[in-house]
C-alpha cells in the first residue's frame, strides 16, 4: 500500500523526533499525533497534538498552512475558522473584536 505514496515520508523508531516536539509517551513507547506546520525560516507556525485513536484532517493542515502563508504578508490581520484562501473574510484583531468574532464573519 504505501507504495502507491507520492511524497517523501520519515520514520523516528528512537522516538527521538517525538521527544523533541513533546509527543512522546514514554509509559507506552508510542507517539501521540502531532502535525506541526514549521515555516522555511525554522519558526513554529501551528501544532496540533491528537491523542492516538483520532485522525487529523488533511484538508485543514492545508487550509491552516495556506493561512499561514497568507498572514506572512498581511501580519496585522487574522484569518478566521471559515477562511480557506485569500480573498475570503479575514479580520483585523482589535478590543472592538473580543466577543464579537462571530457575528464579525457572518
Amino acid at each position: 500500500m504505501l507504495e502507491k505514496v507520492k511524497y517523501s515520508m520519515g520514520s523516528d523508531p528512537t522516538g527521538n523526533i517525538a521527544r523533541m516536539f513533546g509527543v512522546q509517551d514514554e509509559a507506552t513507547g508510542l507517539a501521540l499525533r502531532g502535525t506541526f506546520v514549521i515555516s522555511p525560516d525554522g519558526k513554529l507556525f501551528n501544532s496540533e497534538v491528537n491523542f492516538y485513536n483520532l485522525g487529523r484532517s488533511v484538508d485543514d493542515i492545508l487550509r491552516k498552512v495556506k493561512a499561514n502563508v497568507y498572514l506572512s504578508e498581511h501580519g496585522d490581520e487574522a484569518c478566521p475558522v471559515n477562511w480557506q484562501q485569500k480573498g475570503d473574510t479575514t479580520l483585523k484583531p482589535s478590543a472592538k473584536l473580543v466577543g464579537k468574532v462571530y457575528e464579525a464573519v457572518q
